[in-house]
């Protein structure tokens, strides 16, 4: 999966949203009300960004929101245009399939649900200045939803993502929706291939690359690459891979 959306030639610096040497409290938490030992720990996400924005001291105008699964297969330029954000399209993202539940935080004066965007917090290209609005909000809904058992059940794992967009489309504006050529590869599924270059989705592959499967520790260095027939998005996120870690020292030690 690769990052959508329309292409800004302009030069504006960007900077990567990471710890940035801030340390977070990480309780997310509403007003006094911690939320602790909730299974649910992707609310330490919008939390962490909360605070990183009253503690970071930063120039730059905008903002990338990444993640360790998304691998960069060329330099990324600045694709948010002015004050229209970019983003990625996840297909299990269905605000306008869920409009019963979206419209208890997205009321029907506020225009149709449509305006609540599939999309995901990350991979995100946004300005500062509409995060510093949105990041509350989205913590927020995020918890309200959490609250809800109905919601709860419906949005699963991916219930704070749902906070995102909620966020964004009560604080606007939507985000655009073309680019001409991608950037990031998002390995969320395991690759799994036979021999022959053939998929086996919902098997392990006889050739197989899995993030999952280095829960406990980092892949090792040089690892296989898939067979011939494989897409080539594969082959790139494999060698990818084992450019990173050719280059980072110490890394058989890790």
């Amino acid at each position: 999966m690769c990052t959508k959306g329309t292409h800004h030639l302009s030069p504006t610096s960007i900077l990567v949203a990471s710890a940035s040497g801030v340390v977070n409290d990480g309780n997310a938490k509403v007003g006094h009300e911690k939320l602790q030992n909730n299974g649910y720990v992707v609310f330490n996400r919008p939390w962490a960004f909360v605070q990183w924005l009253e503690k970071a001291t930063f120039e730059e105008e905008y903002i990338l929101m990444a993640e360790p699964d998304h691998v960069f297969v060329r330099p990324l330029p600045n694709l948010a245009h002015g004050g229209y954000p970019t983003a990625f399209p996840f297909f299990y993202i269905k605000p306008a399939e869920n409009e019963k539940l979206i419209r208890k935080f997205y009321l029907e004066e506020k225009g149709p649900v449509t305006n609540v965007d599939p999309i995901g917090n990350s991979p995100v290209i946004i300005k500062k200045s509409m995060l510093e609005k949105k990041f509350p909000t989205w913590m927020n809904v995020s918890i309200s939803m959490k609250n809800d058992p109905e919601i709860d059940k419906t949005f699963g794992w991916v219930l704070e993502m749902y906070g995102y967009v909620v966020a964004s489309a009560l604080h606007g504006p939507p985000w655009d929706l073309e680019v001409g050529k991608n950037f990031i590869i998002h390995y969320t599924y395991g690759c799994d291939y036979s021999l022959k270059g053939k998929l086996t989705y919902g098997k392990i592959g006889e050739w197989c690359f899995n993030k999952r499967s280095y829960l406990r520790g980092p892949p090792p260095r040089n690892l296989s690459l898939p067979p011939p027939g494989v897409p080539k998005s594969v082959v790139m996120l494999v060698t990818k891979v084992n450019e990173a870690t050719a280059n980072i020292p110490g890394w058989d030690t890790f």
